[in-house]
């Protein structure tokens, strides 16, 4: 499953997700690092004929078009290269900048290699990013179980037949609807989200809650192999249930609801240490 990051480099963002065990890059938005360009776009377009002009060689044949998400929240099919597409499609833009870029390339690519040797690097390294923004140590605990949980359950996807990015987010939101009566479009919308990672913005209560959803449906579907996508929506929606009737007994008990609007960034940078900590 494809999943949209995004990293900096001096100080611009550039799209990247997991394609086959590696890294695969935005081009136009290194394009745009590179060039300082108003439509890296049409820069990347013009650049593809330039070099089919010159050489006979087409760029877009080491491109693969991966779905990555924009700034309104949708995902769309967008034109990327893995670490070696990228040094070749760099080389072919006239720029001081390159040689740096090139360097975080090399730099990304082998990390991630170190990555898929020992996937505990990948854990450390995540841990790393979350304590620099300010979360507390039980939130960082919980959120990088909620991940182990999630990544279990979507490896169970995959082997029920689950290819599509949309098939995720089809069976992600019923989990959702059926654990916190939203999905998680709307659960973002609540919290004032727009492309952060809904999961960064929930509280203790938030993420256990929903990483029961995730692991019940993971132990149903390991138990009934559903083998069609209709029945693995039910499975989804039975495991988001036993979150849900979990949810709303807690809700009676403490008097408030789960659900909140409340997100990380909200919270005054002195007092999200605190907050993170409930």
């Amino acid at each position: 499953m494809e999943t949209t990051k995004i990293a900096l480099f001096k100080g611009k963002k550039i799209r990247k997700t997991i394609y086959n065990n590696e890294w695969w890059f935005s081009v136009v938005d290194v394009v745009g690092v590179l060039t300082d360009s108003n439509n890296p776009r049409v820069y990347w377009n013009a650049m593809k004929a330039r070099v089919k002009s010159d050489n006979g060689f087409q760029l877009s044949t080491i491109c693969r078009q991966l779905k990555l998400e924009t700034s309104d929240g949708k995902k769309y099919a967008t034109d990327c290269a893995n670490t070696e597409g990228m040094f070749r499609i760099v080389q072919s833009i006239p720029s001081p900048k390159a040689e740096p870029l090139k360097c975080w390339l090399a730099k990304v690519g082998y990390e991630r290699v170190q990555e898929i040797e020992d996937p505990e690097l990948a854990t450390k390294r995540t841990k790393m990013l979350y304590k620099l923004k300010g979360y507390s140590e039980d939130w960082i605990e919980k959120r990088m179980r909620g991940i182990a949980v999630r990544e279990e359950l979507t490896d169970e996807w995959q082997k029920r037949g689950v290819k599509k990015q949309k098939e995720y987010e089809i069976l992600t939101a019923e989990i959702s609807k059926a654990a916190f009566g939203v999905t998680p479009s709307e659960y973002k919308k609540l919290k004032g989200l727009k492309r952060e990672n809904l999961r960064d913005h929930m509280d203790d209560l938030e993420l256990i809650f929903n990483m029961l959803g995730e692991r019940v449906t993971t132990e149903i579907s390991q138990q009934e192999k559903p083998d069609t996508f209709s029945k693995n929506k039910i499975v989804a929606k039975r495991g988001g249930g036993v979150a849900g009737r979990a949810r709303k007994e807690t809700e009676e008990e403490i008097g408030r609801s789960v659900v909140s609007k409340e997100n990380y960034l909200q919270i005054p940078e002195n007092q999200k240490q605190l907050k993170t900590k409930k």
